[in-house]
């Protein structure tokens, strides 16, 4: 076992989540190598004078984000293939050279938007903005809101990102489609199931989706290896639609399988079993590149997302935009950087986290008392639910059904590859803690009389 160096600030709190931070800083510096055996929780509780489950905790992060391997008997170990950056890989430096529109399962409540301190961000902009910065900007984006973005993804999503690495795009949509063109593979490997919306968006963009099923644990690794495909698209924070968080073990094997990642860091912000889980990109950041928005934290009117990747790629996906259409919104990234700046933005996140889990807790008991022939599944993170039918139920009566009733569902059948029991998906965020008991009630009544036979 290695004696540990972790420096702690116990004025700040948290104390779980530094020492997981200490811990991850020194695996990817190199200073804990893979393999490295680290000290029994109770050992290094003792030594740093805190509880065991405060070292707990803080192991069991790392393990879920793939940076550490536990197993009964054995001890914790530094995982395998975790290493530090590297130059970016010379295919990146040559290679520059059904619609479905409207209120989705998926979609915040976006009476919760938080107009007066986004206002009170849109004031200071304007009061303090210099005249030049409305001019053509960097088609990477502004640099403030790529510092605070960057501090932003270290702190919460365990990123390992710096502004330079990061392009400001018009949402995740337009940071896949980039980070495509720039990549330019034929075929792309993608979760079976997928969202509907992704396909098409994939093939305009001229690669040819190759499905991978996916089980309980994610994405099948081996599956995927074996399609000879190089490169991924993956939900890992909260897959659409199963809700499945990938495992610490596929992550793992994600890694090793050594192709590139598109990281869509799908719901990563509504994790509401534990923090959320970090993301692939820090673990592997020379293969992973990672995109992100606000659509579901705050709005997806406002069109403002993220690519982050390898100097490299990321040289080429700003130059991409560019050339593409100079750039997004300036005054609107100013606004951006200035609600992170000032907190607004976490506390927004909080509140929001806290509302979505009661509507959530709502739905779910309202399901499992009244239907209980109905798998409730994807839970832990995101806003939405993935429900499992008996076989005998009829998948698209049902989701006419809810969409009658107000609820916002999908059917999964079109969502899948090959073939699967019936399922739907139902969003919670816009049902009211006070409705939901009622709506589930109403749905249970139309269905007596349509689902059977």
């Amino acid at each position: 076992m290695t004696d540990l160096h972790v420096r702690l600030d116990r004025h700040k709190g948290g104390l779980a989540a530094q020492i997981a931070a200490e811990l991850r800083s020194s695996i990817r510096d190199g200073r804990l190598a893979p393999g490295t055996r680290l000290p029994a929780s109770r050992d290094l509780a003792a030594d740093l004078a805190v509880s065991r489950g405060v070292v707990v905790e803080a192991y069991e992060q790392l393990v879920a984000e793939g940076f550490l391997i536990s197993r009964v008997g054995k001890g914790t170990h530094v995982a395998a293939g975790v290493t530090a950056p590297r130059e970016p890989v010379k295919p990146w430096q040559d290679g520059v050279c059904a619609p479905f529109y409207g209120h989705r399962p998926t979609s915040p409540d976006l009476s919760g938007f938080p107009r007066e301190r986004w206002l009170a961000s849109v004031r200071h902009v304007l009061a303090t903005l210099p005249s030049g910065a409305l001019d053509y900007g960097d088609p990477g984006g502004v640099p403030e809101l790529r510092e605070e973005l960057a501090g932003y993804l270290r702190r919460v999503r365990a990123a390992d990102v710096r502004p330079e690495n990061l392009v400001i795009v018009g949402g995740v949509a337009q940071g896949l489609s980039l980070s495509l063109l720039v990549l330019g593979p034929d075929r792309l490997a993608i979760e079976d199931p997928s969202s509907p919306r992704q396909v098409p968006l994939l093939r305009r963009a001229g690669v040819e989706p190759v499905p991978v099923p996916s089980d309980e644990a994610g994405i099948n690794v081996k599956a995927l290896a074996a399609t000879g495909a190089g490169t991924v698209l993956l939900t890992p924070a909260h897959h659409f639609p199963t809700g499945v968080v990938l495992s610490p073990g596929r992550r793992a094997e994600i890694i090793e399988w050594g192709g590139t990642v598109l990281e869509d860091d799908y719901d990563a912000e509504f994790r509401f079993d534990r923090d959320p889980v970090g993301c692939l990109q820090g673990l592997a950041p020379d293969r992973v590149i990672l995109a992100g928005s606000v659509s579901k934290s705050l709005a997806p009117g406002l069109r403002l997302g993220w690519v982050a990747g390898p100097e490299g790629l990321a040289a080429a996906v700003r130059q991409a935009r560019g050339e593409l259409d100079l750039g997004s919104p300036v005054i609107e990234q100013y606004t951006l950087a200035h609600f992170l700046r000032t907190g607004a933005y976490d506390r927004h996140l909080r509140r929001t986290r806290r509302e979505y889990r009661r509507r959530r807790d709502a739905l779910v008991t309202a399901l499992r008392e009244q239907l209980p022939d109905v798998r409730v599944g994807g839970i832990e993170a995101g806003l939405h639910v993935y429900l499992e039918l008996p076989e005998d139920w009829d998948e698209l009566a049902v989701v006419q059904a809810a969409q009658s009733l107000g609820l916002a569902a999908e059917p999964v059948g079109p969502m899948r590859f090959s073939p699967g029991p019936p399922a739907l998906v139902a969003g919670f965020a816009r049902v009211p803690v006070h409705r939901a008991a009622e709506a589930v009630r109403q749905l249970k009544v139309r269905m007596s009389g349509q689902m059977r036979g």
